[in-house]
């Protein structure tokens, strides 16, 4: 799951669906185009980049917009691309958030849109700011940003300013022409093309600026040093001894670049002196690169030094980090053992939750990775506060430009401010999602499940992308992978899934007969070869003869009998036929009924859906998981087996031979209207 430790869940409209890193990528090549190094990852798509005055690389991050709404969610952004710099881009829910220490963030946010043309304003006849400045086209909200750098550390920080816009202004390129103004290209999609030029015309000087950048030269030549070292060498000392004397720098780009130069060398080289640095930040950086290069017999040792470290000690960005090495220790060197998990859960429960989402995140991961105990039930209580992420929205960084940002594109822009004005909560989506994936039995109380389900009712009317009823889809699917049947019944009982209710059902063809399990095997002889059924027809008459208010069948039908989506993986032909004209012949133990008499005189038959050491709770109509009664054990006289099945014979005497054939075909398909039995 490319290094993180919630599985992840694909795009559910299967946009870039098993594509695995490095997705966008930036190479350098030589001028013949012969010999090609990666020199930047883990982009959605870098539309286009330029290089400053520094010599150093900034490129133009798209975004994937079906993800409004979601914590995994990008804004377009504008990334200070270093040598070996990875920026996290996976695809589904898988990106890594921007605190990760194994990624660099970006020099600034912008929002949604679709990045074009780029380019530094040198060579304009601007005042000095704008002749620095980074020029960004965005496509879908016609805007031309200018992206003000300011040198911090050996990195940039940046302010974005809108320097063009208007509605109906689709920029696809830019350039900076010899007289010293900017010329854009608009068009696309069957619109108008043009060419439009921006100059200067104020009273401030536009004489030509050194846009080289003093501040920050020291530490950008450390980095660049470091950077030197971004390959096999030779003779690997002086990379390991620059690349150890800077792991706990306090400038998060350089220690990105020590780490990088080390992990270019043998790990047995260095990995006992990463593992011994003296500082938090040292080791840590040092624990992830040994975790990312060292064999699995490394994983004792790396935990050890970092168990040397006491998190609540730790400022927020160092326990973002921290958990982040222990997750890289757990995914890179192998499944931990019960006693490492233990520990991390001793470990990190304390600290959870806290008030910064992005480490909320990371430690709800960890802690549900590693079955923390208490873990569900905590999260499911998270999921009943009012508001987990304070309102946050992860769109843009000013939600006033948000806002006027969509009026420039009435399309565009309504995904946009449906999801401003009718906003999701992004730590209680990313609670549903990691516990998803616990399916243990005994981790659950009724309760939480009830709570868990509750939520994801509500998060329906939440507002997100284009994928963000189908993600809220998987995770319900997954969710319930681990429940059986009975566990699922329990639920709609409940109320916290809503039962299901069938359309309108068709009624049988017809004319019916008596049928038997010889008469129905009889006419399957001929009848079931194939290219002789009706695919259509087979689902019409599972509805017309009811089986779907009680059978759950390719995603769709009731809970209170088996799901028969994979009848044809357990049943043979004719175990199938039995079951459905003999169906008390041989009665599952999962979907027997009980008969009940209570001390006060009263019979209750049906299905048992839940039990504990007081009452027990009992589905009375098959057909309709609302209707149970709650029990006390106390009262109950005599409890047994009934003799018969819920299920009632003789479902299949109102169909005619072609309904029979056919919705045994259907049975058997297991949903796919391309199974050989069905006409082409």
């Amino acid at each position: 799951d490319e290094d993180m430790i919630i599985p992840r869940m694909w795009d559910g409209n299967g946009h870039a669906t098993g594509r695995l890193a490095p997705g966008g990528y930036i190479v350098s090549t030589d001028p013949d185009g012969k010999a090609w190094e990666l020199w930047s990852a883990g982009y959605r798509n870098p539309y286009d980049f330029g290089f400053n005055a520094d010599g150093e690389i900034f490129a133009y991050d798209a975004d994937m917009e079906w993800d409004f709404g979601m914590p995994w969610y990008r804004p377009t952004r504008v990334n200070h691309a270093t040598s070996g710099s990875e920026l996290g881009w996976r695809s589904g829910t898988a990106k890594w958030p921007a605190g990760f220490p194994d990624s660099l963030p970006a020099a600034v946010d912008i929002g949604p849109g679709s990045p074009v043309g780029a380019a530094f304003g040198y060579g304009t006849k601007f005042p000095a700011k704008y002749q620095k400045a980074f020029y960004i086209c965005d496509w879908t909200f016609g805007t031309m940003y200018a992206i003000h750098l300011t040198p911090a550390g050996s990195t940039y920080t940046a302010e974005k300013e809108e320097f063009v816009s208007r509605n109906a202004l689709p920029l696809t390129d830019m350039t900076i022409g010899k007289d010293g103004a900017i010329y854009f290209a608009v068009g696309g999609r069957g619109g108008q093309s043009e060419l439009y030029r921006v100059r200067y015309v104020g009273e401030e000087s536009t004489a030509a600026v050194d846009a080289r950048n003093q501040a920050g030269a020291a530490e950008r030549q450390i980095r660049r040093d470091l950077e030197a070292f971004h390959a096999p060498q030779a003779d690997p000392a002086a990379a390991i001894e620059l690349a150890l004397a800077n792991l706990g720098h306090t400038d998060r780009f350089i220690r990105y670049a020590a780490r990088i130069a080390l992990e270019h060398q043998p790990v047995a080289n260095w990995q006992d002196q990463a593992l011994a640095q003296a500082t938090p930040d040292g080791l840590i950086t040092g624990a992830i690169a040994v975790a990312r290069q060292a064999e699995p017999a490394a994983q004792p040792a790396v935990l050890a030094a970092l168990d040397r470290l006491d998190a609540a000690s730790l400022n927020t960005a160092q326990q973002l980090d921290l958990v982040r090495a222990y997750e890289l220790t757990l995914i890179r060197l192998g499944e931990p053992n019960a006693a490492v998990k233990a520990a991390l859960a001793q470990k990190f429960s304390p600290l959870f939750p806290t008030d910064d989402l992005e480490l909320n995140r990371a430690l709800s991961s960890l802690l549900v990775a590693v079955r923390a105990p208490g873990i569900v039930s905590k999260l499911v209580g998270l999921l009943s506060t009012e508001n987990a992420s304070s309102g946050q929205t992860n769109l843009a960084d000013s939600e006033a430009d948000l806002a006027q940002l969509a009026k420039r594109n009435a399309s565009y822009g309504r995904a946009v401010t449906g999801a401003l004005d009718n906003r999701t909560d992004l730590l209680q989506i990313h609670y549903a999602y990691v516990l998803r994936t616990v399916n243990e039995k005994d981790a659950w109380t009724l309760a939480d499940r009830k709570g868990y389900f509750d939520w994801l009712d509500r998060a329906r009317h939440w507002t997100g992308g284009n994928s963000y009823r189908k993600f809220l889809l998987k995770i319900e699917e997954e969710s319930l992978a681990g429940l059986s049947d009975t566990e699922k019944l329990a639920l709609e009982t409940l109320g916290a899934r809503k039962p299901y209710t069938p359309p309108p059902l068709p009624k049988p063809e017809g004319p019916g007969q008596k049928w038997t399990v010889e008469t129905v095997m009889a006419a399957t002889v001929e009848g079931l070869k194939p290219k002789t059924r009706n695919f259509e027809h087979g689902k019409r008459t599972f509805a017309a003869a009811r089986c779907v208010v009680c059978h759950r069948f390719s995603g769709d039908g009731g809970a209170t009998g088996p799901d028969l989506t994979q009848a044809a993986g357990r049943f043979k032909l004719k175990d199938l036929v039995e079951a459905i004209v003999e169906p008390s012949k041989a009665i599952s133990d999962q979907y027997q009924a009980h008969v009940i008499q209570t001390a006060s005189g009263k019979v209750h038959t049906g299905r048992i859906i839940s039990e504990d050491d007081d009452q027990i709770t009992v589905v009375t109509d098959p057909e309709d998981a609302s209707k149970f009664v709650v029990i006390e054990r106390d009262d109950i006289e005599e409890m047994m087996a009934a003799k018969q099945s819920l299920m009632p014979a003789g479902l299949l005497d109102t169909l005619n031979e072609a309904e029979v054939l056919d919705l045994l075909a259907y049975s058997l398909s297991r949903g796919n209207r391309r199974d050989e039995r069905f006409k082409r």
